[in-house]
């Protein structure tokens, strides 16, 4: 079953089912106990995010770590607490890379001052994901609400759970350590993966990775284009110009190679309604309503 074509800005084909899609959730479900609700968080995103661009990357990553591990309820803002002894997911691998949870904490300070207990961390998350990537230029789509946020945050459930590829390429940075065994080290010899672009590559190592200890450097995700939502990043992948190996292995796949020249082939538009029907699929998958979860105060800690 194709579960979504393409995530956001990297195409992961076909994954096979990805959990259970709820209906409990509806539109406007604040609209009379925290009637201002979206537009909080609508307002909060237009004043801060074309200071930092990028963060919409960052949110999209976090949102989609968020619903692969045991839905989409918030568990992935849960910090690690010495009373639980608990490794949470935050703490995992692939999680640890993961950036902006200061911005959702903020939106979230901002709804509690307006309705105490009432907008769920799940629900914020959900919510600036969305306003974030229009603010970049990106689609809109439906967020339906009603999630109430988990209590359990397990790191090995996100080691487990988070599906590979995972991206957010079209907009955003990373740091040379991501990548920069590519350029020195492929395969523990002192070489270069092949599959990179060798103009690329020097051009990286030139004036960006200088080596392989570099951890501090940032590099463009999408050289040129990194604040916008576009198609340019497909355009990237097949000059053999994607930082990441799970850039080149989308190229090497017959199913996500046929989906890049699918988006290629097409409009702008014809991407962002794909991309849009993937993320409210998304949001639902396998959400906590009713009386499931609770409506947490702090996102990083569970109620008291």
């Amino acid at each position: 079953m194709r579960s979504f074509a393409y995530f956001g800005i990297v195409i992961l084909g076909f994954l096979g089912p990805v959990g259970s899609i709820q209906a409990d959730l509806q539109m406007g479900f604040y609209s009379n106990s925290c009637p201002k609700a979206e537009k909080i968080v609508q307002d909060y995103v237009h004043d801060h995010i074309q200071n930092a661009p990028t963060v919409a990357a960052t949110l999209l990553r976090m949102h989609f770590h968020d619903c692969f591990v045991r839905g989409c309820d918030g568990s992935v803002l849960l910090n690690f607490t010495s009373t639980s002894g608990n490794q949470t997911e935050k703490t995992a691998a692939p999680n640890l890379t993961l950036r902006s949870f200061d911005f959702v904490d903020r939106v979230k300070s901002l709804l509690e001052a307006e309705c105490p207990g009432i907008v769920s961390c799940a629900d914020t998350l959900a919510l600036v994901t969305r306003d974030s990537v229009v603010a970049t230029g990106g689609p809109s789509w439906r967020v339906p609400t009603g999630r109430r946020d988990g209590v359990i945050s397990n790191a090995a459930e996100a080691l487990a759970n988070i599906p590979a590829p995972f991206s957010a390429h079209t907009i955003g940075i990373s740091r040379c350590s991501s990548f920069s065994s590519r350029l020195y080290n492929f395969t523990g010899v002192g070489d270069q993966d092949p599959s990179l672009d060798s103009e690329y590559a020097a051009n990286l190592k030139a004036n960006k990775c200088r080596s392989l200890a570099d951890n501090t450097t940032i590099v463009e995700m999408d050289p040129g284009s990194f604040t916008t939502f576009d198609l340019s990043y497909y355009t990237q992948l097949r000059k053999r110009r994607g930082l990441f190996q799970s850039d080149a292995a989308l190229t090497t796949s017959s199913t996500t190679s046929a989906l890049i020249d699918q988006l290629l082939q097409g409009s702008v538009q014809s991407f962002f309604t794909e991309f849009a029907n993937s993320m409210e699929k998304m949001g639902q998958i396998d959400v906590k309503t009713g009386s499931s979860g609770e409506i947490r105060r702090r996102c990083a800690l569970v109620n008291s």
